[in-house]
């Protein structure tokens, strides 16, 4: 059996955002031309890669999330879902395209976005188990958040 899928947004889970002090931890001074990426939590990466489950980008950094994000987080490069301009069905505008590439997999879903909605159209398009698990934007990936994916990718193994 393959193993799950996990799909993974950059902006929001890994890039905190929006609090209205606009004080967030940083981790490094690098910033690859985006300033932002000093708050991509370093610790983050071997969580991730512990997880059982394939990692690819759903983020609208496209493969620039493996040259800009992977290396911050000690990450391989990972697939990268690519948005096709033509508009493929489901409530947010990744939603098709997730549940097409995973063709019936098992998967989690990390983003800021997801909605009831999201998760509706989901258990009605998708043969296979999904998780749809949204982020709050403005604290990223918590170590509860991933608590919650590993405990739910034991649940499908």
């Amino acid at each position: 059996m393959r193993r799950p899928l996990l799909f993974l947004d950059v902006d929001g889970p890994l890039i905190p955002f929006g609090r209205s002090s606009g004080d967030y931890e940083t981790f490094t001074d690098a910033d690859s031309g985006n300033p932002l990426l000093s708050r991509v939590d370093p610790a983050l990466g071997p969580r991730l890669l512990a997880l059982e489950c394939d990692l690819v980008w759903a983020t609208t950094w496209l493969a620039d999330a493996n040259e800009c994000v992977a290396p911050l987080l000690g990450l391989p490069p990972l697939p990268v879902l690519d948005f096709p301009d033509d508009d493929i069905p489901g409530p947010h505008w990744k939603t098709g395209p997730i549940v097409e590439w995973a063709a019936g997999r098992p998967f989690a879903w990390i983003d800021d976005e997801t909605t009831d909605t999201d998760r509706a159209w989901v258990a009605s398009h998708h043969p296979g188990p999904a998780l749809l698990h949204t982020v709050d934007a403005s604290t990223g990936l918590t170590g509860q958040d991933l608590t919650a994916i590993a405990t739910w990718l034991t649940t499908v193994a």
